[in-house]
């Protein structure tokens, strides 16, 4: 009795991880914009938008940390191909509950190439080490942040075409 594919593509039809060939795909223009956000201590946010941390200056780290990330995607998640980035830009707002109790960082990663896959994971693994790397730089005076609400919110090309999460 064979079994049927697998819906999932870095399945084999024996339910083996492969890597998903892309060899005969076009090379596109491809983006892909991922967010996410770190709660914090507004003293916290403070202390980060002065520039007086004692680490340094946060974001601008941070956002060298998440370049750094996307560029390495592949070796940190075992099935991604190796890409040639064309653009990795990362920014940085303040956001706040309605309730102004909780204050936090959001991160919009920003990665394009042109190539036969897309970049949705180097967007998502550069928002995740940002977030990681203002945690690591700030968990002296807060270790209660919270990184939360990781996600792809737009992505363009390939074959699958245009996908958007905006809210």
């Amino acid at each position: 009795m064979s079994t049927p594919p697998s819906p999932l593509t870095h399945f084999d039809a024996q339910g083996q991880a492969h890597m998903v060939d892309v060899g005969a795909k076009p090379a596109t223009h491809r983006v892909a914009v991922a967010t996410g956000r770190i709660e914090m201590q507004p003293e916290t946010l403070a202390l980060i938008e002065s520039g007086i941390a004692k680490k340094g200056d946060v974001l601008g780290i941070a956002r060298i940390a998440g370049i750094m990330a996307a560029k390495k995607t592949s070796d940190l998640i075992p099935l991604c191909h190796p890409l040639a980035l064309t653009r990795v830009a990362l920014e940085f707002t303040r956001s706040s509950t309605p309730s102004q109790k909780v204050t936090g960082i959001e991160c919009v990663a920003t990665v394009e190439t042109v190539g036969q896959t897309g970049v949705e994971m180097e967007a998502l693994t550069a928002v995740q080490v940002s977030l990681l790397t203002i945690y690591d730089m700030c968990k002296a005076v807060d270790r209660g942040m919270v990184m939360q609400d990781v996600r792809v919110v737009e992505k363009k090309g390939g074959k699958s075409g245009y996908y958007t999460d905006k809210v």
